[in-house]
């Protein structure tokens, strides 16, 4: 596969067979990059092997909230002293990309998100992401919260093998569990696949199919002025499994899905 054979919106790419753990192909992936919402790949995985018990509730705090909300940033649509168990705040953290569920799991773990940055930091160096340096739980931009897609890879790949995470990462919806404040629970949508259903601009339908290609499995959006559109995905494309990220697609998360069409075009062009 040639990166010359590539039309992509994306300045960052790379490649990865998860079946021999080899780069197929990148281009810029050793560059720094602001990692956006995909910074929520190390919160969730950090929270899942912290915590024993996902069915423990959590108060999601009012001034969490409130200061979320100043800074515009994605929730998944918890609720000022909602009662939430863990399980429902690791979905939300991944699917919607609900930075008062990340936070919420981050204060719970370490008892800030200051403290829970710390762990984050240090989960980075021993995996080897000698390029990365994390200074919030959720992506929110900053401009010393940066990584690289090599890096970001060794993360993915070791979230991965937790079967928890894998899970929830590849998981197109998901029911809340009911609440006081919601009843009936929420459904909660992965980001991703709400993308690829959209009027089919993305080249693949809403339940990750590339026509006789394969099948995106599952993934991670990310978005902020600064860093453009991010998405890691895995899909399965002729029997085998692939990984790939790529960072700051041109677009926003109003305007065509740019970093959905870039990774249909990367597998669509996997040789068979």
């Amino acid at each position: 596969m040639s990166s010359g054979i590539l039309d992509l919106y994306s300045d960052h790419m790379l490649l990865m067979s998860l079946e021999d753990h080899q780069t197929i192909l990148s281009f810029q992936s050793s560059e720094e990059i602001y990692p956006a919402s995909l910074t929520k790949i190390m919160t969730a995985i950090i929270a899942i092997e912290a915590l024993d018990d996902f069915d423990e509730t959590v108060t999601v705090s009012p001034a969490l909230l409130k200061s979320l909300a100043e800074k515009n940033a994605s929730v998944a649509g918890f609720l000022p002293g909602e009662q939430v168990c863990v399980r429902d705040l690791l979905y939300g953290t991944l699917l919607p990309s609900g930075a008062d569920a990340a936070v919420t799991l981050a204060c719970r773990v370490s008892g800030s998100e200051e403290a829970f940055v710390k762990l984050m930091n240090e989960k980075a160096r021993s995996l080897g992401m000698t390029h990365t340096h994390f200074t919030n739980a959720t992506g929110l931009h900053n401009d010393s919260h940066v990584t690289t897609l090599d890096d970001l890879a060794l993360l993915l790949e070791y979230a991965l093998d937790n079967g928890v995470f894998y899970r929830i990462f590849t998981a197109h919806q998901y029911q809340s569990q009911p609440t006081s404040m919601h009843p009936q629970g929420m459904m909660l949508s992965s980001t991703l696949f709400e993308k690829m259903g959209e009027g089919g601009e993305s080249g693949v339908d809403g339940q990750g199919y590339l026509k006789d290609q394969g099948w995106i499995l599952g993934g991670k959006t990310g978005y902020t002025p600064q860093a453009g559109l991010c998405l890691a995905t895995i899909a399965d494309i002729s029997d085998k499994r692939y990984l790939l990220i790529t960072a700051g697609a041109c677009g926003d998360t109003s305007t065509a899905p740019y970093h959905v069409m870039d990774a249909v075009e990367v597998y669509s062009n996997i040789e068979k």
